[in-house]
C-alpha cells in the first residue's frame, strides 16, 4: 500500500494546479455578466462533496453531476453531453 507522503509527493502539484484552474474559472464566472445555468449550480454542489472524507469523494462528485433517472428519454435534445444534469436540486 502506498503511504500518504508518497501520494503527496506524486500528485500534490497536479492537484494544486487543478485547484488554481478551478478558482480562476470561478473568478471569471463572478466577473461575467448574465445569469448562470444549472451547470454552475451542479458544479458548486459537487465541490461541497470534496469537504467530506470517507474514501468515496469521486463517486459523490459524479453523482452530484449525473442524471439519477433510469427511464430513457424519448429523443436526445443535443448532440453532446453537457456534463451536468439540469434536474439536480
Amino acid at each position: 500500500m502506498v503511504n500518504r507522503q508518497k501520494l503527496l509527493d506524486l500528485y500534490f502539484l497536479e492537484a494544486r494546479a487543478k485547484m488554481v484552474d478551478l478558482a480562476a474559472f470561478l473568478d471569471r464566472m463572478d466577473r461575467a455578466e448574465g445569469e448562470c445555468d444549472f451547470r454552475l449550480t451542479a458544479l458548486l454542489k459537487a465541490f461541497e462533496e470534496l469537504r467530506h472524507s470517507g474514501g468515496t469523494r469521486a463517486e459523490r462528485v459524479l453523482l452530484a453531476l449525473s442524471d439519477p433517472t433510469t427511464a430513457p428519454i424519448p429523443a436526445a435534445t443535443s448532440k453532446a453531453a453537457c456534463g451536468a444534469w439540469p434536474g439536480n436540486p
